[in-house]
């Protein structure tokens, strides 16, 4: 079904070979803002990026566990050429509204990834806790793109206002979305090093 959503008119595979960690966003446009971070953070530190962007009016949500890199050739080879990957997605739900959840597989990244959000974003909460993090965003099936490199992946689930508030005022603090910008950046700049 992921094939089929690449072949519709209008939506961009971006593909960019870099180091080897690598970014995600599989739902760009319809999850906004998660396209600008993982290739602004692939941008910044030279790593790897699979950025996957739809006009908003199409609206497919295809669920990362049933995304078949088998079908799709430039996702494989990018899950190939990556040995942890980060995937950022975004979601919205009324009961839970500003907490940003680290899921997937590799949970010691995922921790390391969480306390470096903590510090920077206090204005939400940050759950690292798989246990609270709702079944279908925890990211640790292993059908799941993040989780399919050789050394696994964390997925970053993203409250709409941690991924789309912009830059920040001129003279004022950072927004969250730069903030978790600038972590992500940092996180694959120290897994460079």
């Amino acid at each position: 079904m992921f094939d089929r959503l690449l072949s519709c008119c209008d939506v961009e595979e971006h593909v960019v070979l870099g180091s080897r960690l690598g970014f995600l966003a599989l739902h760009g446009g319809i999850e906004p803002g998660t396209e600008g971070i993982a290739r602004e953070a692939a941008a910044a530190t030279g790593a790897s990026a699979y950025v996957v962007t739809q006009p908003r009016s199409l609206g497919w949500h295809i669920s990362s566990h049933h995304i078949d890199p088998a079908r799709v050739p430039r996702l494989a080879a990018f899950l190939d050429h990556v040995e942890v990957a980060v995937s950022v997605h975004g979601y919205f739900r009324p009961e839970r509204p500003d907490a940003i959840l680290v899921g997937g597989g590799r949970r010691d990244l995922a921790g390391d990834l969480a306390a470096r959000l903590r510090a920077v974003v206090h204005e939400m909460p940050v759950v690292d806790d798989v246990t609270r993090i709702p079944r279908a965003m925890r990211g640790v099936d292993p059908r799941n793109p993040v989780n399919r490199p050789r050394g696994g992946g964390v997925q970053l689930e993203l409250p709409h206002r941690a991924r789309t508030d912009g830059r920040g005022g001129v003279g004022g603090p950072p927004s969250v979305a730069a903030r978790v910008t600038t972590v992500l950046v940092e996180f694959a700049a120290d897994r460079a090093a």
